[in-house]
């Protein structure tokens, strides 16, 4: 008999949308014991483009401050790996754990307005992400 409830260390995903014209982005982030995962994904063939892995640690300037290092794994062809990166250091810092993130976005013929308009969206999501209700303050660099 198969058991609903999550996991120890497992909480339920949280999911933020971002819209701008034809432009939608989603993000679900789910706590997996002391680590993050957020996919993110949009567009008219979402997909993952890119990975990118983050852990927190202190700032080689003030260690005070979180900082935290990066990696990303892209896709032959994907150009989410700007996105990714930036998500997973994000997230890191300022919740001072582990983060995933994946991205895939896709959208046709777009201009460089529009990539603008996406690489926008994706920023705000960004901070609708960090603004999760529960999530203590943390001070990051």
């Amino acid at each position: 008999m198969p058991n609903d409830a999550p996991a120890a260390g497992f909480l339920p995903r949280r999911r933020r949308s971002v819209r701008a014209g034809r432009f939608e982005i989603h993000a679900e982030l789910s706590e997996i014991g002391e680590d993050l995962l957020v996919i993110v994904w949009g567009g008219t063939r979402p997909h993952i483009g890119a990975i990118a892995f983050a852990e927190p640690r202190p700032s080689l300037r003030d260690p005070g401050v979180t900082s935290a290092t990066s990696s990303v794994i892209t896709f032959a062809g994907h150009k989410e790996d700007e996105t990714a990166k930036a998500m997973a250091d994000a997230l890191a810092r300022r919740f001072r754990k582990k983060a995933v993130v994946t991205a895939g976005l896709h959208w046709d013929d777009l201009t460089e307005s529009d990539i603008q308009t996406v690489m926008t969206l994706c920023s705000l999501l960004l901070d609708k992400m960090i603004q999760i209700p529960g999530n203590e303050a943390r001070r990051d660099g």
